[in-house]
């Protein structure tokens, strides 16, 4: 049996990750739209990979149990990535909760159960995270700690205290850096690592949704006056996310890694600090 690489998501930022680790291996494709999950297939293929694919809405636990289940019938799943989820023009409240915080939550916890000992993961979070008021220990420990299925439930999380679909990102975001803290020390006990990656304005179809949505102007001005001074591209991350999942990350878990051109920075010590 070979070793697995699960990727949920299938977008430019997983696949770019995929390409650096799945030579070998069998990399297992799961997405709510089956179609991504065809054409980014459909590339690696014909690079020389081995994919299958199969349909996953990351906001039901059943359907993550299945996608789980459907690939260790090819062998144990040694490498995890996340790299799923919905922007704040994409979707509303509800929905960013359930996919982009209580799915990657639940995704975790399932894959954390079965990951080959010594394995390793990564799930994508986003600067967003970093930039939003911090919340204080208590809230940021209902986060990390709060039983999957009581997550939403949360007073946070409650409509009410909620102002719209970015402050629903930041709180999504800061939860999933928070629950890979958690869930860092029970893929311990199996020797396996997992940690979160933070990209900031990353060139994908996502992002030139966003581009051209009623937030564009807010993303241009975001990555033009950061020190980088554009946006960035997801072999970017995937550079990160490759010492992660190697050898030479061995000593890295529980943590999460900002990428984002220097534009959190700008926004609490440069030119886009807000006045």
């Amino acid at each position: 049996m070979t070793d697995v690489v699960l990727l949920t998501g299938a977008g430019q930022i997983g696949m770019a990750i995929a390409r650096r680790i799945g030579h070998g291996k069998k990399i297992v494709i799961g997405d709510k739209n089956i179609k991504n999950a065809e054409a980014i297939s459909k590339i690696m293929t014909e690079a020389g990979y081995d994919t299958e694919i199969f349909e996953c809405d990351i906001s039901s636990r059943e359907s993550i149990l299945n996608l789980i289940n459907e690939a260790q019938k090819f062998g144990e799943i040694a490498y995890f990535i996340n790299a799923a989820g919905v922007s704040p023009s994409q979707a509303p409240i509800e929905a960013i909760l359930k996919v982009d915080l209580y799915g990657t939550a639940v995704l975790l916890e399932e894959v954390g159960k079965v990951i080959k000992e010594n394995g390793c993961g990564v799930t994508i979070s986003s600067q967003s995270g970093h930039r939003m008021e911090q919340l204080g220990a208590e809230i940021d420990e209902q986060l990390a700690t709060t039983p999957t299925e009581e997550l939403l439930d949360l007073e946070v999380l409650q409509p009410e205290n909620i102002k719209d679909t970015l402050h629903a990102y930041q709180l999504a975001k800061r939860c999933n850096e928070k629950r890979v803290m958690f869930e860092a020390c029970r893929w311990g006990e199996k020797g396996a690592r997992v940690n979160s990656i933070s990209p900031g304005i990353i060139v994908t179809p996502l992002a030139l949704d966003e581009f051209n949505g009623p937030r564009g102007d807010f993303y241009k001005n975001m990555f033009a006056k950061a020190p980088a001074g554009r946006p960035g591209i997801a072999d970017e991350v995937a550079n990160v996310a490759e010492l992660l999942m190697s050898d030479k990350g061995a000593f890295i878990t529980g943590t999460d890694y900002l990428i984002d051109g220097g534009a959190t920075a700008s926004y609490f010590y440069g030119k886009l600090k807000p006045e």
